[in-house]
């Protein structure tokens, strides 16, 4: 019915265009077929005189000789006749000429005549085609509508899902605000009694010192009398004595002495007995209790034997709030920290323990990423405040301050050679700042929240919140290689000899990809394990061979990257979910910072 209807009306449509035709051509020929009407009759009016003329030529009576009036009226008759003729026949031939001009104008007329019906012609072609694709169009709109209709309704169904949603977080964050204020209640309860519990241990190990030393004063004595040869395990227990007593309320019980086998020397002399004595008494410093490779720098990199952590050394209060970052110095004998005070702080590794060494100051946020230069003299570290900074080492003076990024800077990086660095940062975007001109040289939108950074020599891995590992050319700020993920990445780094990359996303999987064939080449899991924040930081060990990572539930994981299963699980000491870890160059101690304020040193000791 309405293919019936859509042919009557483009019939109706061509007979009112005819007729309108038909009307504007008569119109424009009417008065020409007029004139040439009266063309005709006057041509058919000068045939008739002309015919009369000549009859009455033939006819009128021969002139009498006497009769001269009547041939002079006959000659006036006759001349004004010719000039009658003469002048019909100017007119009848310029009728001819109007005559001809007219049949040209009518040859023109039908030739445009045919040109409008083939124009009519194609016009109505066209009126056909358009009349289906309005058809056309018009199914695709009915289609587009329905298709409308259903995803309103899919987004009022989710507008819904999204409302209660947001009623039940709303409930479980009232929920987790109790229960951290219980958990913090908790703490501080626990705190108390572990003061309590150090100051009997303080008030033994007093008592027990006192009575060291009075025995030792009467060891002395007899030793000034007599000289004799001193063993090497007594030695080792005078200077047990010695740091008991001079450690006062500070001892821990997880620090351990190591013993050497027992030597019986030659008889020493006097003098070097006194100096050996004099050491084990105070004048020799503290860091002659640690092993010769805590004392020693060790160059970064070089890693002579890599040790499992399996004991947590050292438990302490890192930050005033949540600790983001950390980083152990390229000699092992530093440990960065950073958290939401807005401060890095420095810790000296010494015997098993971080001793506070400085805080570095001058951010106006939260710290989310620290790193050291290859030689350990700067420290560069990211914040929430859009910038990142770098200190140095020695006088904690703060030298740069790099502005630039409009999000938060959540992975800041030195490259090899020390004079520039690269930025990741929440808008989406990776830039490369020069030290020397402290200038920003390149920015490269990357077009997801970059949470880590690695460099190599000419490349630059970015782990981003869409999934995907990108690796950037820095010199033609083109992406090289792009992979995805199961889950947001949350953390890269790399091994000793830059070719293995170290991941983590938030589907709670650790892989190893290959850098020279762009491929993963492991992946590690472990039930229980899981990813506890956007910005979650693991770690090779020195030498490669280990994998170290924290989980939501406070535990650490160690994984054998040989093996690929898990190695060690070290849980009950952090209260939190893990937010870093850091193992360091010499391969001796591992730090985990978590989303408290605590900080644990790991170790084998």
């Amino acid at each position: 019915m309405a293919e019936r209807r859509v042919e009557c009306q483009w019939k109706r449509d061509v007979c009112e265009q005819l007729k309108v035709r038909d009307r504007v051509q008569r119109h424009a020929f009417e008065e020409i077929i007029h004139q040439y009407t009266r063309l005709l009759e006057k041509s058919d009016l000068q045939t008739v005189l002309s015919e009369r003329y000549q009859t009455d030529k033939y006819e009128s009576p021969r002139p009498h000789d006497g009769a001269g009036s009547d041939s002079s009226r006959s000659d006036a008759l006759q001349q004004e006749m010719a000039q009658m003729r003469i002048r019909h026949q100017e007119e009848l031939t310029e009728l001819h000429k109007k005559r001809g001009e007219l049949a040209q104008n009518v040859i023109d007329l039908n030739n445009q005549i045919q040109q409008k019906d083939k124009e009519i012609q194609s016009n109505e072609a066209k009126m056909l085609e358009h009349q289906q694709q309005i058809s056309t169009l018009e199914g695709d709109c009915r289609e587009l509508r329905n298709t409308l209709q259903e995803l309103e309704r899919a987004n009022q169904t989710l507008k819904d899902e999204y409302d209660a949603l947001q009623i039940t977080f709303s409930a479980l964050e009232e929920k987790l605000r109790k229960t951290t204020d219980d958990n913090q209640e908790l703490v501080s309860r626990w705190m108390a009694e572990k003061a309590q519990e150090a100051n009997k241990l303080n008030a033994e190990n007093e008592k027990d010192t006192r009575r060291r030393q009075a025995k030792l004063q009467k060891d002395l004595a007899d030793a000034a009398k007599e000289p004799l040869p001193i063993e090497e395990d007594d030695i080792e227990v005078l200077a047990e004595d010695s740091s008991k007593g001079g450690g006062g309320g500070e001892t821990s019980p997880h620090r351990t002495l190591s013993r050497t086998p027992s030597k019986k020397p030659s008889q020493a002399p006097p003098g070097g007995l006194l100096d050996s004595i004099s050491n084990i008494f105070g004048r020799r410093h503290a860091n002659s209790l640690t092993s010769p490779s805590e004392n020693m720098e060790t160059p970064a990199g070089a890693c002579a034997e890599v040790r499992v952590p399996t004991t947590a050394l050292h438990v302490f209060d890192a930050h005033d709030g949540e600790v983001n970052a950390v980083k152990f110095s390229p000699g092992s004998r530093l440990l960065a920290t950073g958290g939401m005070d807005r401060r890095v702080k420095l810790w000296e590794v010494v015997a098993g323990r971080c001793e506070a060494k400085g805080a570095l100051t001058g951010s106006n946020a939260g710290i989310t990423s620290i790193d050291f230069d290859s030689a350990g003299s700067y420290l560069l570290a990211a914040s929430n405040d859009f910038a990142s900074r770098i200190w140095t080492v020695d006088d904690y003076r703060l030298r740069h301050t790099l502005t630039g990024h409009s999000g938060k800077v959540l992975a800041a990086r030195f490259l090899l050679d020390n004079a520039r660095i690269v930025s990741g940062s929440y808008d989406r975007t990776l830039k490369l700042w020069d030290l020397k001109s402290k200038v920003c040289m390149k920015t490269v939108f990357a077009g997801s929240s970059c949470n880590d950074i690695v460099c190599t020599e000419q490349c630059v891995m970015s782990g981003h919140f869409d999934k995907r590992v990108r690796f950037w050319d820095i010199r033609s700020e083109s992406i090289v290689q792009e992979l995805e993920l199961m889950g947001r990445v949350t953390s890269l780094d790399l091994n000793h000899d830059r070719t293995e990359l170290l991941t983590c996303s938030r589907d709670d999987l650790l892989k190893i990809i290959d850098l020279r064939t762009a491929a993963v080449r492991q992946t590690f899991s472990a039930q229980g394990f899981k990813c506890g924040a956007d910005w979650t930081r693991v770690t090779f060990s020195p030498d490669g061979s280990y994998v170290a990572a924290g989980s939501a539930d406070g535990a650490l994981y160690v994984w054998n990257v040989l093996t690929g299963k898990v190695d060690r699980t070290l849980d009950r000491n952090h209260n939190s979910a893990i937010n870093a870890v850091s193992w360091s160059p010499s391969g001796v101690y591992v730090a985990s910072v978590e989303k408290g304020s605590r900080a644990i040193l790991w170790s084998d000791m």
